[in-house]
């Protein structure tokens, strides 16, 4: 062995010593790594293609109107049942005044009729009455006539008599028949013309109440478009509530990971507003049935020679813990870590059963007539009783269509 070869043995020994130590290096990397795929990955589904959504309570109008005061504003707070809009009120408050003045006159109409109807069947009793004496002074003067007790003249006015008796008998039960035809089954209380008097007042209130728009859901105005002055209508959009409380996360999984997901599974969620140390914990609510290009307004066409196979996404439902929101509220769009312990794969992937309460219902519109039936009670009860016709007031329980 030459000089120079015994100098580059060292060198060389060192070289593959590197080599070795790298070569393990990566083995043992490489049996980590699938160790972890193993014990830990492959029972996992992420994506960080996944955004919190909820619900946004687009607020309009019920009726049409003038804006005169806004009482909220964007980012603010809201309770359920405050006073958002309010409309100019004047114009409701006529056609109220017109619907309770209607109703009045309406109830003594009707009170009227019934003591038409008494008044008719004391006419045909009157007739009934006037007949008989007629028929009578006929007989009398008939068996008068053979032994020319009367004259003839006078016989030919007793049959007038009776004709004419017999014609406004007949006239009189008429009108009692006509009246009756009016008020049969009724009382003036819930005769159908009171009824529809009522009705129009109970339209005319509900028109006063809603000159209040009122927030349907406790949330955060997120956007406010109305402005002092415009003249509103159903179909204008004045506000936007979101009811941060009511929050989930739409995960978008490529189609080659939706073999494992399933309804029911856990699932850890953090945020890039609060970071990694932030963990919220859910499950999944359910799988679109469609992926986000299929369900787009305009579906992507792959008719063409030059097709590119391209990975599909496919939207998937996260619930989360609404106590976990109540501490970390979260917003409209933000962005989101999803993972999903897929080892339970006993669930079914879609379900006819529904996985959380989708219904949603509010009660703040359910009471904007409660003073108007007070109010019916009141003007039907006081013209009764000037009409004459307190024996029909109606009963305080009487049963409203």
């Amino acid at each position: 062995m030459t000089e120079q070869q015994s100098a580059n043995a060292p060198a060389k020994g060192r070289s593959l010593l590197r080599r070795g130590l790298l070569v393990s290096a990566v083995a043992v990397a490489a049996v980590l790594v699938g160790g972890y795929y193993v014990l830990f990955m492959r029972y996992h589904a992420t994506t960080d293609d996944a955004y919190v959504n909820g619900n946004l309570v687009r607020l309009t109008p019920q009726i049409a109107g003038t804006v005169i005061a806004i009482n909220t504003d964007e980012t603010q707070y809201v309770r359920r049942g405050q006073v958002l809009v309010e409309l100019d009120p004047r114009d409701a408050k006529i056609a109220l005044a017109q619907a309770k003045a209607s109703l009045a006159e309406t109830v003594r109409e009707v009170a009227q009729l019934f003591a038409q109807e008494r008044r008719d069947a004391a006419r045909v009793a009157a007739g009934q009455t006037q007949l008989k004496q007629s028929d009578q002074d006929l007989e009398r003067d008939r068996s008068l006539q053979a032994v020319h007790g009367v004259s003839r003249e006078t016989l030919d006015h007793d049959e007038n008599a009776v004709r004419s008796a017999r014609a406004a008998l007949q006239q009189a039960q008429a009108a009692l028949a006509s009246t009756q035809a009016e008020i049969t089954g009724t009382t003036p209380a819930t005769h159908p013309r009171v009824l529809q008097a009522e009705a129009n007042l109970r339209a005319a209130w509900l028109a006063l109440d809603r000159t209040r728009v009122l927030a349907p859901v406790s949330g955060y105005v997120v956007r406010r478009a109305v402005q002092l002055g415009e003249q509103v209508a159903p179909a204008t959009q004045m506000l936007a509530l979101l009811p941060v409380t009511s929050m989930w996360v739409d995960a978008n999984f490529k189609e080659n990971q939706l073999g494992s997901l399933r309804i029911g599974q856990p699932v850890q969620v953090s945020v890039d507003m609060y970071g990694s140390h932030v963990q919220y914990h859910g499950k999944v609510l359910g799988l679109t049935a469609g992926t986000g290009s299929a369900l787009a307004v305009l579906p992507t066409q792959n008719a063409s020679g030059n097709w590119i196979k391209i990975v599909q996404r496919l939207p998937v439902r996260i619930g989360l813990e609404p106590a976990e929101l109540a501490r970390h509220p979260l917003f409209l769009g933000l962005s989101a870590d999803v993972d999903v312990n897929v080892r339970n794969v006993a669930g079914s992937a879609l379900s006819r059963v529904p996985a959380w309460p989708a219904a949603q219902r509010t009660d703040v519109y359910t009471e904007q007539d409660a003073g108007a039936d007070r109010m019916i009670d009141e003007i039907v009860s006081a013209n009764l009783h000037l009409a004459g016709e307190a024996l029909y007031a109606r009963a305080a329980d009487r049963s409203r269509p």
